[in-house]
């Protein structure tokens, strides 16, 4: 059946092509098995990391392809078109996160050691801002960084670290002092890039509903030595770096959504127009049509916000577009939930059976509204910045 593609389809079409080509070797079934079984797709990293994939928007000086977000966004949206949704994309673009901050701030030693690794798969990068008595309100981390000869040491815990029984290195937020009484919150926090295999640190599975092919973990940090050599940008200002990388992941998951979202719509229009149910396709009942024609349309309007916030991220900066990137990261995670919510009334009671992969992208279409920051938060800076009210957190 013909399936009219939306416009920001006809952007950067040979990475796109690409990609499909590699997801095209890894069908519905495979990350079906993936997710049940709880085993990270080393296949499919691999194929991934071999095309030159993780290594897109690192500078050609690093080992990188010297391209643009722009071409990452593309990537990210049809990783996840292709059957794999978020399972797919977090398994590629959980290393890559720490890119624009080391990029941005770090040493001449770190970028030019460990880019190259990331580019080629070699190196696996997790973030650890989130903690447990923390969430959303990242200047009130507890986990500390003592100074110590000729380093810190790390004691506390980040939770929702995803990748990290599979990571092999943190990017990891740590306070190194307590700000004044005048001093802003985010004041005396730093970041460091350290190893995550340590005597010293613990990690733990944290069972979940879904996306299971990359565990979610709990890391606890006893006393963890990290040098100065591991010390990310300027002690004290860690929290201003990370920002350089977090505009960004807000867009990767706008595209990653607009991918699930797009998968939906094409698997109910499909099954509407096969099955047969009182001698006619379910596909000619309005009430089954008007869902799916409202989810294709709630996609095309996340799109256009989408891929104007990636061009205003790469003409105008990252920190230029807060706005956009919250706006998008809403309007796509909402789309997204949409269309997969009305494929499950599609699919009907056959949705609940895993062999159609429905349900499957239903939960983690669900996950994108919460994290890596709920929609209601990117509510509240809507309301503050664009609107001019109080603060309300």
């Amino acid at each position: 059946m013909d399936f009219a593609p939306f416009p920001h389809q006809s952007t950067k079409p040979e990475i796109r092509s690409l990609t499909q080509s590699i997801c095209a070797n890894f069908d519905e079934d495979y990350w079906e098995s993936k997710d049940a079984k709880g085993e990270f797709p080393e296949e499919f990293f691999e194929k991934f990391a071999a095309a030159g994939l993780l290594g897109i928007t690192i500078p050609e000086a690093y080992g990188g392809g010297g391209g643009s977000l722009s071409d990452l966004i593309a990537v990210l949206e049809e990783v996840a078109a292709g059957g794999g949704a978020i399972n797919a994309c977090s398994s590629v673009h959980i290393p890559l996160l720490c890119i624009p901050t080391l990029l941005a701030f770090g040493t001449d030693f770190q970028k030019s050691t460990y880019l190259p690794m990331i580019a080629n798969g070699e190196l696996f990068v997790t973030f650890g801002v989130t903690e447990p008595d923390a969430g959303t309100d990242t200047t009130s981390i507890s986990t500390r960084a003592e100074r110590t000869d000729g380093g810190y040491l790390v004691t506390g815990t980040k939770v929702w670290n995803s990748g990290a029984l599979r990571g092999d290195k943190i990017l990891l937020l740590a306070r190194t002092s307590t700000p004044g009484r005048t001093d802003k919150k985010a004041n005396g926090l730093t970041l460091f890039l350290t190893d995550l295999k340590s005597d010293n640190i613990s990690i733990e599975a944290i069972p979940k509903i879904g996306r299971n092919a990359v565990k979610s973990a709990e890391v606890f940090f006893d006393h963890h030595f990290v040098s100065d050599d591991e010390v990310v940008g300027e002690v004290g200002k860690g929290f201003y770096h990370l920002l350089h990388s977090l505009n960004g992941e807000r867009l990767y998951l706008s595209a990653e959504a607009l991918g699930v979202g797009r998968w939906a719509v094409r698997n109910a229009a499909r099954y509407a127009s096969e099955r047969v149910v009182f001698g006619r396709q379910i596909g000619t009942n309005q009430a089954v049509q008007h869902p799916l024609a409202s989810s294709y349309l709630g996609l095309l309007a996340a799109g256009q916000v989408v891929y104007q916030a990636v061009e205003d991220y790469e003409t105008k900066g990252a920190a230029s577009v807060g706005t956009l990137a919250n706006a998008a990261k809403y309007l796509a995670t909402e789309a997204a939930f949409a269309a997969t919510d009305s494929a499950m009334q599609v699919f009907g009671g056959y949705s609940f059976a895993r062999e159609y992969h429905i349900g499957r992208h239903w939960i983690e279409s669900r996950l994108q509204r919460i994290a890596p920051i709920n929609n209601q938060m990117i509510l509240n800076f809507i309301a503050e910045r664009s609107l001019g009210l109080p603060r309300s957190y």
